[in-house]
């Protein structure tokens, strides 16, 4: 039958690995047999999806059998609300994921080139891949922080963005709210930087920055957020993207028409008024980042101090053996080896209990 298919895949998809998730609980459990499975491996909120959020998906089931506003308007008008933005600022996408392959498409030409930080979250360089762009990585620090200026030495003529995760996945680390900015005013004004804020909820540094107010100053930039983490709407895949007018237009140019279901737009209307789901979640992470690093310093592991909902750990050479007996012991942890650190694993913030969980395993596993 392959004899009768001579059609050939773009030339593009010969740089292009599809993404790797972590695998469900219901997986390990069938694959392994055993009924009790942890999983902090995706970075998810432990305290599930945001009440406010489910209460609203709930009462709109009745009307699913209607299309979706193509448009996102009542959505767009609650996060401009929010965030003191103006609704033609905004653009709502199926899972930041979307919206990441959006930009690609609207503003990556084959050629131009894209600066991605390394490690970093690997759907950047899936975009610049996509569109036959360039992704030129420029490796983070010893400790895993940015430095502008390393940055700035890989623009050249044909480079059209820069990619920032900040806090960045998976180190945790961010860049502080002056860097940006002088990343921003040293960069030729033809740069679009995309700053990934998918984490910034979690955040407790002062000189931190979401990246909002650059958008409201008119820079060139596009902020990434998601309901995914803080709000706990994964499941039902919304996101969204703020920038200035011009570059959402152009971005809403290469938007399927109904990209984002009805119940994620329900949903994310109520979530982001939820501050009482909201504040109860950043409380669990704080006390749960510290039960983790407690916890690794006793057993004289290296890890990352983080602004996020999950920790990088240095396990050394048996990292993937490690991870690998954590799954068989009922945990799920990401191994390293996606983002070219082998020695690494990167463990979600859990419930006291789930972290609980983990830190028994481990000590078994590393006994």
């Amino acid at each position: 039958m392959s004899q009768l298919i001579q059609v050939k895949a773009r030339k593009a998809l010969d740089n292009m690995m599809p993404y790797s998730p972590g695998k469900p609980i219901w997986e390990v459990q069938k694959e392994l047999g055993i009924e009790k499975v942890v999983k902090l491996a995706s970075n998810e909120n432990p305290l599930g999806a945001s009440p406010k959020a489910v209460e609203a998906l709930v009462a709109y089931l009745p009307e699913i059998h209607r299309y979706p506003d193509a448009s996102t308007k009542g959505l767009n008008e609650v996060i401009a609300s929010a965030l003191q933005l103006t609704p033609d600022q905004l653009i709502v996408t199926n899972g930041a994921d979307e919206l990441i392959k959006l930009v690609a498409e609207a503003f990556l030409e084959e050629g131009d080139e894209v600066v991605v930080p390394h490690p970093s979250f690997s759907e950047y360089e899936f975009g610049a891949h996509l569109m036959g762009a360039v992704p030129v990585a420029v490796p983070l620090d010893e400790s895993y922080q940015y430095h502008v200026d390393d940055l700035l030495v890989a623009v050249t003529e044909r480079t059209k963005m820069v990619f920032l995760c900040s806090p960045n996945n998976p180190t945790g680390t961010y860049l502080p709210k002056t860097e940006l900015k002088h990343l921003l005013d040293a960069l030729p004004k033809k740069v679009l930087v995309m700053y990934d804020a998918a984490y910034s909820h979690y955040v407790s540094a002062e000189d931190y920055t979401d990246g909002f107010e650059f958008v409201r100053g008119g820079y060139p930039i596009i902020v990434l957020q998601t309901f995914s983490k803080i709000y706990g709407l994964a499941g039902i895949r919304v996101g969204f993207g703020a920038a200035p007018s011009p570059l959402i237009s152009s971005i809403l140019q290469v938007k399927e028409p109904f990209n984002v279901n009805s119940l994620a737009q329900e949903a994310a209307k109520a979530a982001i008024t939820d501050t009482e789901h909201v504040e109860a979640s950043q409380r669990v992470n704080a006390l749960g980042r510290e039960q983790l690093y407690e916890a690794f310093r006793r057993l004289g592991l290296s890890y990352t101090e983080s602004m996020t909902n999950f920790i990088l750990v240095k396990l050394g050479p048996d990292a993937k053996e490690v991870y690998t007996r954590l799954m068989e012991n009922g945990v799920i942890v990401r191994y390293g080896g996606t983002w070219g650190m082998p020695e690494h694993i990167r463990v979600t913030v859990g419930t006291s209990e789930e972290n609980e969980f983990f830190i028994e395993k481990l000590t078994l596993v590393l006994s």
